[in-house]
């Protein structure tokens, strides 16, 4: 054969084989293709290939085909054919294998005689293994051709085995992860079982203390007592050693239903279900959590609300189905919760499981509601970037920024940060590059004064939402940023939740200071507020009492960019409605 023409037979021949090598991804079953698509290649029946370990000096002879290498044992760096590659650097060859420097060949083999080559596979620069071949007959000698054949072919390998390596720790994290969020799913469980329990076993204990102190009969009641502890130890065990069924066999409707008897009985409160939309069936981890939110949500309705009334829906949506519980119980202060516990966390973790996520909204006084969004489809990760809003973190610590971040991840996976900025100065270059939907920003992160980042920002792009993390407790601080514009005020304490609620807020073109905050501001206007000169326009006209259309039209500019003027306007001079301005201006 003509050189040439041997040439791109022995090309074709290597995109061949090396094209084998992308559809196997596991390592063991790789190398050994590997060697044996090598040994064809040269049109030669034995060879070895060795796996080099740099730390140690030493290489492992991994795969043996009929050379009789001692596959499986290790050997120092400084000897036999992979020796002699990596002291090269290079390809190698051999005319008798008999001059191989510490060979490793019998005397006795057949292949003592052969000429040999070697060349090295390499991950970039880093030595990671060699391949040998040996002749097949004592005639045949390797040339320059074949050692560039070969080297180009361990160049494919390299790869093939680089990523085989990638997919094996993919799977291994993958593998971690589905331990982790199976253990998650066993604490939430438990804390269902041992939790709804312990509820209903405290209830009935008040109960039986009124009783007894009212001198009337206990003996009936301490039956129902020990009946509901032998269902918690019951339920913890169940929790502890396998899975609960959804529904037990119920559709879902009737299943939360149920939950709704249980609490009308626990609580003495008067309930409701309705349901809204065309029923469409759920995959069943759907089906699963919306009945635990339920469980959970009214287990903390029967022990902490005092609620007369309690409201349950389900709403079937294009996209997805909604749970909602509301109750007109006692309420509590969210921006207030240092630490939700279990149970609101719960919430959050449950739809955080299926790829939806939860809100909660509560006023003292006024009751509270949860509302959990949860997807037809798959997780909440198959929603595309487009689909999310862009949020740019800014804060000057990184373990606070990476805090933010896991906090945002967990709550509201519609959210994705696109950068985490650790100091003022990059953030409007950040700003034009992105174009975030919102900037999270850490209170003390601008260093020209506490709302000299906001009016930098706002430079840039006058819409854009901010929203401020306090982390400091300063009175002056806060009143700053609120006439700075920002969208929301978050306190230091908050929880992933109410991150989470105040950035949508935000988005959605809504201001969300938390009462706490809201009762230190008090209402008071800055003696000295600072409105932009558009800001100013719209005051005039708004004091002369334009509706917003007719303020548009004079300004030649929409509907919607007057009404978040005038909700600035508002914010600045620290007043909540209109004729509250009026009437202090």
């Amino acid at each position: 054969m003509q050189p040439e023409h041997r040439d791109l037979a022995s090309l074709d021949t290597l995109g061949r084989v090396a094209n084998d090598l992308a559809g196997e991804f596991r390592l063991e079953p790789l190398l050994e293709l590997i060697l044996r698509s090598s040994v064809q290649l040269l049109d030669c029946s034995s060879g070895s290939l060795c796996l080099v370990d740099p730390r140690t000096s030493t290489y492992r002879k991994q795969i043996d085909m009929d050379a009789g290498c001692q596959a499986g044992r290790v050997f120092p760096l400084d000897e036999g054919v992979t020796g002699a590659v990596a002291r090269a650097g290079r390809p190698v060859r051999f005319r008798h294998y008999a001059d191989v420097p510490g060979g490793h060949v019998s005397p006795a083999s057949e292949l003592y005689r052969r000429a040999v080559i070697g060349v090295p596979i390499r991950s970039r620069s880093d030595l990671i293994g060699s391949l040998v071949v040996f002749a097949a007959d004592d005639e045949h000698e390797f040339d320059d051709a074949d050692a560039l054949l070969l080297q180009r072919f361990a160049t494919h390998a390299a790869i093939a085995m680089t990523n085989a390596r990638l997919h094996a720790e993919t799977a291994e994290r993958a593998k971690e992860a589905a331990v982790w969020a199976e253990r998650e799913r066993s604490m939430l469980d438990v804390h269902d079982a041992l939790g709804r329990g312990l509820a209903t076993l405290l209830l009935q204990l008040e109960r039986l203390e009124e009783h007894s102190r009212g001198g009337r009969p206990v003996a009936g009641m301490l039956h129902s007592v020990r009946q509901a502890a032998e269902a918690i130890l019951h339920e913890g065990r169940r929790a502890v050693w396998g899975p609960q069924e959804t529904s037990d066999g119920r559709t879902l409707e009737e299943a939360l239903a149920l939950e709704l008897e249980w609490t009308q009985a626990i609580a003495g409160v008067t309930t409701s279900l309705r349901t809204f939309g065309d029923a469409r069936p759920l995959r069943p981890e759907v089906a699963t959590q919306v009945v635990r939110i339920a469980k959970e949500s009214l287990t903390n309705v029967a022990q902490h609300a005092d609620a007369a009334n309690v409201r349950l829906g389900l709403v079937y949506q294009s996209e997805g189905v909604a749970l909602i519980v509301e109750d007109d119980g006692r309420g509590f202060d969210i921006s207030g919760q240092r630490s939700a516990g279990v149970g609101l966390s719960g919430l959050v973790a449950r739809a955080t499981q299926v790829g939806g996520h939860v809100q909660i909204d509560s006023t003292p006084g006024w009751g509270t509601r949860v509302r959990a969004d949860l997807p037809y489809r798959g997780a909440a990760d198959d929603l595309s970037d487009a689909e999310r809003l862009r949020v740019v973190v800014v804060h000057d610590q990184p373990a606070m920024r990476a805090g933010i971040v896991r906090l945002l991840h967990h709550s509201e996976p519609g959210v994705q940060v696109v950068a985490e900025i650790g100091e003022a100065e990059a953030a409007p270059d950040a700003v034009r590059l992105l174009r975030p939907a919102v900037v999270l920003i850490g209170s003390r992160t601008s260093r020209g004064g506490t709302d000299a980042l906001a009016r930098v920002l706002h430079d840039v792009d006058p819409e854009l939402p901010l929203v401020v993390l306090l982390d400091e407790d300063n009175d002056h601080a806060m009143r700053d940023w609120a006439t700075a514009g920002v969208k929301g005020i978050v306190p230091r304490d908050a929880d992933g939740t109410a991150l989470g609620r105040a950035v949508v807020a935000a988005a959605q073109g809504d201001v969300l200071v938390f009462s706490g905050i809201l009762r230190r501001l008090d209402g008071t206007p800055s003696d000295d507020v600072r409105l932009t000169a558009r800001e100013r326009q719209v005051l005039e006209l708004l004091l002369t009492g334009l509706a917003d259309k007719q303020m548009a039209t004079r300004l030649g500019i929409s509907v919607k960019t007057v009404e978040k003027h005038v909700g600035s306007v508002l914010r600045k001079h620290g007043v909540h409605s209109r004729t509250e301005l009026i009437t202090r201006t």
